[in-house]
């Protein structure tokens, strides 16, 4: 192999199929965006009835995501949406939103580790972290399948970050599940700290990331291009 990236050649959707795919991608942040605003709030309000720090940050990295949506809603604005270097500046954006999930969640997790705080049981964290478990990994497919169809690597770094919730509901889940059950306090945090090196990952790809074409094209032309895969 002689090292060089493989060069994809493939047809980018019309410009009727486009608009609806990019109406498709909108919708679908408009959905993240309102689900972490409604898992924020409950989060919070539990992390503070429950003294758990592991919650009210699950809380507070719920609101990060939600601006990734934000980004994506900007990047897909009518203004923007056939635009390559709105595409290119809406990847780095939501790279470094990643960055931010990273230091926010490692943060808490070392404090956490060392003032050795022991939250009370939160049955209603336990309820959120399952809930959210199930319902973000089929929104984080969505956002991929689209994002691949328009040649967007923006809309599929903004759906890795749903993924990247699914991740932490279920570090959440084995923590306040193992404090409830078992006293074993630290479990959350240590988890948390290995999701924020995966957070580091994702962020680092999304904003190294080659922006495919994005432009409408005439159907049958094809996108020479280093495209998301």
């Amino acid at each position: 192999m002689s090292g060089q990236p493989l060069q994809l050649s493939r047809k980018l959707p019309g410009i009727g199929e486009r608009e609806r795919l990019v109406r498709r991608a909108k919708l679908l942040a408009w959905l993240g965006v309102g689900w972490h605003g409604v898992e924020a709030a409950i989060a919070v309000g539990a992390g503070v009835v429950a003294g758990s720090i592991a919650l009210i940050g699950f809380g507070a990295d719920s609101l990060i995501e939600s601006l990734a949506g934000v980004i994506l809603l900007w990047r897909f604005a009518a203004a923007r949406a056939s635009s390559e270097s709105a595409e290119r500046s809406a990847q780095k954006l939501i790279g470094v939103s990643f960055y931010l999930i990273a230091a926010y969640v490692g943060f808490e997790a070392v404090r956490s580790l060392l003032s050795g705080a022991r939250p009370e049981a939160s049955w209603i964290g336990i309820g959120l972290a399952a809930v959210t478990l199930v319902t973000m990994p089929p929104l984080a497919i969505a956002k991929a399948r689209v994002g691949e169809k328009l040649g967007s690597s923006a809309t599929r770094s903004e759906g890795q970050q749903n993924m990247l919730c699914a991740y932490l509901s279920a570090a959440l889940l084995v923590g306040l599940g193992a404090n409830a059950l078992f006293g074993l306090w630290w479990a959350d945090p240590v988890t948390a700290l290995l999701i924020a090196g995966v957070a580091v990952k994702e962020g680092r790809e999304s904003w190294r990331g080659e922006s495919c074409c994005t432009a409408p094209v005439v159907t049958g032309e094809n996108c020479e291009d280093d495209c998301c895969r």
